[in-house]
């Protein structure tokens, strides 16, 4: 089953008797799963199991549903507004300065060699190309990977990547990335909804940042933010945009977003919500004439590429646009090069609760950074 056949499923689009058979089956698995994960959580609040702390600062950016929320441009906003504070201390302030490194899991991830952002592609490859003065440390394992950062790297700030379920590493700050499109994962855990554990557990959250808010309408937005204060009534709250900032070319060329306005442009990607990549370039006026959703993380080949190419030519568009999270693979592509393929480059941008959210993330490093040797 692909993602989109799964996603009409779960939300009830997809009728009939098998249909209905399959989401059974489903609904059964996610109470198994639903009790495991709230045993777990259970063991770990008594301490029975062991949280690991270090004497970094650990600062997590996760969600509570699976797919893509808005994380990773999150991660490179968090990275950019601390390191800004840092370029605006005294020469005395920093004394104690701040030494970043991103630790992440790595989901399927590939090496190559032909990659220079420590050999990765795909989410990794991503942030270091975001983060470029920010160390990525990869490894499922977030206490050994921090450990290495530590290490390795002397880093005594750790920003981690989806670390919300990884609660063996001890965090100072925790923010949660709600996607306004599908907030809730349709109300149940896996496989049955998208929600990776129950809602209550948003109770251990220091924070939430609303995605896509320009997606839908103010009143969908006002109802998540009612439902997130009955689950924390003093929940700091921020909402946010995915901004496209411009074209960005195989050749490496940077194009202005009003180039292709009006134009025909066939865009495809592979990443946890396909749909809102294919509505902000609606959005942005662009004539979509043909598209292709891919599983996410989907891995990209030559033949694909080929596919894609004769979909594209057929449908008579003048352009191929894709995300950047997708653009870090197929760039490798021998056939790559020749086509008329472009990324749209977009970065976060706070509607409200910028300067809250500032506030937990100024008061989380005040004090508690100090030179490691």
């Amino acid at each position: 089953m692909n993602h989109n056949s799964y996603i009409k499923l779960i939300s009830g689009q997809t009728k009939g008797f098998w249909a209905g058979l399959v989401y059974i089956i489903f609904i059964g698995i996610s109470k198994i799963y639903s009790a495991i994960i709230r045993l777990r959580n259970i063991l770990y609040d008594k301490h029975i199991f062991k949280i690991h702390r270090t004497k970094a600062v650990v600062i997590s950016i996760g969600n509570i549903t699976a797919g893509g929320t808005g994380k990773t441009p999150l991660v490179a906003w968090l990275c950019n507004q601390i390191q800004t504070n840092l370029r605006h201390k005294t020469k005395d302030q920093r004394l104690n300065e701040y030494n970043l490194a991103i630790l992440t899991r790595g989901y399927k991830t590939t090496q190559n060699s032909k990659l220079k952002t420590q050999n990765y592609v795909d989410e990794p490859a991503l942030l270091a190309e975001n983060c470029p003065d920010v160390n990525v440390v990869i490894n499922p394992k977030r206490v050994i990977g921090a450990s290495e950062a530590i290490g390795k790297y002397n880093s005594n700030v750790l920003i981690m990547d989806d670390g919300f379920q990884h609660r063996r590493l001890a965090r100072n700050l925790d923010i949660i990335a709600i996607d306004a499109t599908c907030p809730f994962g349709y109300g149940k855990i896996i496989p049955a909804g998208l929600l990776r554990e129950p809602l209550s557990s948003l109770q251990r959250a220091d924070a939430t940042v609303i995605t896509r808010c320009d997606q839908v309408p103010e009143e969908i937005l006002e109802e998540i933010e009612n439902n997130l204060r009955n689950i924390k009534p003093e929940f700091p709250i921020a909402r946010s945009i995915h901004k496209a900032v411009s074209i960005n070319t195989i050749d490496k060329r940077q194009i202005s977003l009003d180039e292709y306005k009006n134009r025909k442009v066939f865009a495809f990607c592979g990443i946890g919500n396909p749909d809102s990549f294919i509505k902000t370039l609606k959005n942005m006026d662009y004539d979509v004439v043909g598209s292709k959703i891919f599983d996410d993380h989907y891995n990209y080949t030559d033949n694909c590429l080929a596919d894609l190419t004769k979909q594209s030519q057929s449908s008579g568009a003048e352009i191929m646009l894709t995300t950047q999270k997708d653009f870090t693979k197929i760039r490798l592509l021998a056939s790559a090069q020749s086509l008329p393929l472009a990324y749209l480059a977009i970065e976060i941008k706070f509607l409200s609760g910028q300067d809250k959210l500032r506030s937990l993330i100024e008061g989380t490093l005040a004090g508690k950074i100090s030179k490691i040797d």
